[in-house]
């Protein structure tokens, strides 16, 4: 009988267990769905989208609903990372030279622990982008028991959240996909080599 696979290499460490995956995933697929028919409903251009998504009124019946399953599981990311995602001085210098990460000047990049300044600012972001839009998404939803004054201000604040959160969803994109190679398989199987979290995560790589 063949030995069986180990669960990781010897140059590997365990970046994301399977429950911070399937957290990503579904608040991801969620987001995606919310964003999409959104954006049908937010002008005319892009109505074809809820078209191909089964119809307006299908549409219009599961966006609050999704809505709802995308704000709790912001509220199950926020439980599973907060510990990690505090705002640190070593980070507010990062931030100082986010251009330096960004060109992947990683000689002048201070060193990072398990997630840099830029992914805790994407967390804050969509988390309180999440609570905006399920706050402002209720008022919305049931628009004859809310008094119009207050239903214009949810609107305002639906679509300011909005565009918030697809900006840092843009850039949270670009940087896994482009900027950061290996970012995107990490969250994918679990695993990255300790050569991509030393260049990334030093301080992180260095308490595992």
């Amino acid at each position: 009988m063949p030995d069986r696979i180990p669960d990781r290499l010897p140059d590997e460490v365990v970046r994301y267990s399977f429950s911070e995956r399937l957290c990503h995933w579904v608040n991801s697929a969620t987001y995606c769905y919310c964003l999409a028919t959104g954006l049908a409903f937010y002008t005319p251009h892009l109505f074809w989208i809820a078209v191909t998504l089964g119809g307006g009124a299908t549409s219009r019946y599961w966006h609050p609903v999704v809505g709802v399953g995308f704000a709790l599981t912001a509220i199950w990311m926020h439980r599973t990372w907060i510990s990690d995602m505090h705002i640190t001085a070593l980070d507010r210098e990062w931030l100082r030279k986010a251009k330096a990460y960004a060109t992947n000047d990683d000689a002048n990049v201070p060193g990072q622990g398990r997630f840099n300044a830029g992914q805790k600012v994407f967390f804050h972001a969509m988390f309180y982008g999440a609570a905006a839009l399920l706050l402002s998404g209720i008022a919305v939803w049931f628009p004859e028991r809310i008094p119009a004054w207050l239903r214009s201000s949810a609107i305002l604040l639906h679509e300011a959240a909005a565009l918030v959160t697809i900006g840092a969803f843009i850039v949270h994109l670009y940087m896994g996909i482009f900027v950061v190679p290996g970012s995107m398989a990490a969250i994918v199987h679990g695993r990255v080599s300790r050569r991509w979290a030393a260049a990334h995560h030093r301080l992180w790589l260095k308490s595992e």
